[in-house]
C-alpha cells in the first residue's frame, strides 16, 4: 500500500492512446500502469483521445478503442477529451509564446535540416538554428519553432531515476506547428495535461526523451510540471516496440486474462487463481497492490 502521509495533492492521471488502430498490448500496459497508479492513490483519471495527425488517424478506431476499455472495466473520470476539437487553446498558446518571444518562424524543409543538421540527436537531426534570429532573405515561413537554451533539463522519472539533457546539444530549437499547419504533439501534450491538471504522466519508455521539451515548454509557459513515470516497453518477437504492424490488438470483446498478463508484465506478480477473474476483480486487485518498485525498466515481450 502507498505511504498515504506522503500525498499531498490529489493525483490526476491520464491515458492518451492514438487512434492508428485498435488498443494494442503496449497500449493496455500503459493504461493499465496509469490506471492503478491514479487509483490506488484516491485519484482521477482522464482519458484523452490524441488524434491530431488526421492522416494517421483511423476511421471508428477511437470509438473501439473505448469499447475495448469499457469491456476490461476502465472507469475515467470527466468526458473524453479529443485534441481534434482543441486547435483554438493550441493557437492561443502559440499566439502567447510568440508575443513572450519564445516562438520565432522557421523557413527550413526537412531536408535542408538533415543537410546542414550538426549531428543526429536521440530524437533525430539537431536543428541548427537557421532561422532563429530571423528569416534569411527571400525564404518564407513554414513552421513554428520554440527557443532553447544552453542549459540542462533535469527531472527524476518515476522508474528510470534522474534524466538530464541538453535540449541544445540533443535536439535544437523545436517545431510547435508544421510545415503542413499540424501542430506538434509537444505543444498539444503540455496545453492538455496543464489544462486537465494532470499531476502524474504514466506512459511508455518511448516518450522518454519527449519529456525534457515537454518540461521546458511547460516552463516557458509559467506552468509547474507534471510527475512523469515512464514504463518499459512492449516488444514484438522481432525484438522492436510492438506497434499496429505486429497485429497483436486487443479484441473489443477481450478476456480479462489479458489484464492478468499485462500485471504480470509490469512484475506485480498477481495470484494464479486471479487469472480466470472478471476484469472488475483484477482491476481491483491491481489497484490494491501496484508498486512501481516492483517493476524493472527492461522492455520485454508480453
Amino acid at each position: 500500500m502507498p505511504d498515504m502521509g506522503a500525498i499531498t495533492r490529489t493525483t490526476v492521471g491520464r491515458f492518451a492512446p492514438s487512434p492508428s488502430g485498435p488498443l494494442h498490448l503496449g497500449s493496455l500496459v500503459t493504461a493499465l500502469g496509469s490506471y492503478c497508479h491514479a487509483r490506488q492513490r484516491g485519484g482521477l483519471w482522464r482519458l484523452r483521445i490524441e488524434d491530431l495527425d488526421t492522416p494517421r488517424v483511423v476511421p471508428g478506431a477511437a470509438e473501439t478503442i473505448l469499447k475495448t476499455l469499457e469491456h476490461l472495466g476502465f472507469e475515467w473520470d470527466g468526458e473524453v477529451v479529443w485534441q481534434s476539437r482543441r486547435f483554438e487553446a493550441y493557437a492561443a498558446t502559440l499566439h502567447q509564446l510568440k508575443q513572450d518571444g519564445w516562438l520565432f518562424d522557421c523557413g527550413c524543409s526537412r531536408r535542408e535540416i538533415l543537410a546542414s543538421a550538426p549531428h543526429a540527436g536521440e530524437e533525430g537531426p539537431v536543428y541548427p538554428g537557421t532561422c532563429r534570429h530571423g528569416l534569411p532573405p527571400g525564404r518564407q515561413a513554414r513552421s513554428q519553432r520554440l527557443r532553447v537554451d544552453s542549459g540542462l533539463i533535469c527531472f527524476a522519472d518515476g522508474l528510470y531515476g534522474q534524466i538530464e539533457q541538453s535540449l541544445q546539444s540533443a535536439v535544437g530549437d523545436f517545431v510547435l506547428r508544421r510545415g503542413d499547419g499540424v501542430y506538434a504533439y509537444q505543444l498539444a501534450v503540455v496545453v492538455d495535461d496543464h489544462a486537465a491538471g494532470i499531476t502524474d504522466v504514466v506512459r511508455g519508455a518511448d516518450l522518454l526523451w519527449s519529456t525534457p521539451r515537454q518540461i521546458h515548454l511547460h516552463a516557458c509557459l509559467g506552468h509547474s510540471p507534471p510527475h512523469y513515470i515512464h514504463l518499459p516497453l512492449v516488444l514484438g518477437n522481432d525484438g522492436e516496440k510492438l506497434s499496429k504492424r505486429h497485429q497483436q490488438d486487443v479484441p473489443v470483446s477481450s478476456d480479462p486474462h489479458l489484464l492478468w498478463q499485462a500485471l504480470n508484465f509490469l512484475a506485480q506478480a498477481p495470484p494464479k487463481e486471479m487469472c480466470r477473474a472478471s476484469a472488475r476483480e483484477i482491476l481491483a486487485w491491481g489497484v490494491e497492490n501496484f508498486s512501481l518498485a516492483r517493476i524493472r525498466p527492461v522492455d520485454q515481450t508480453f
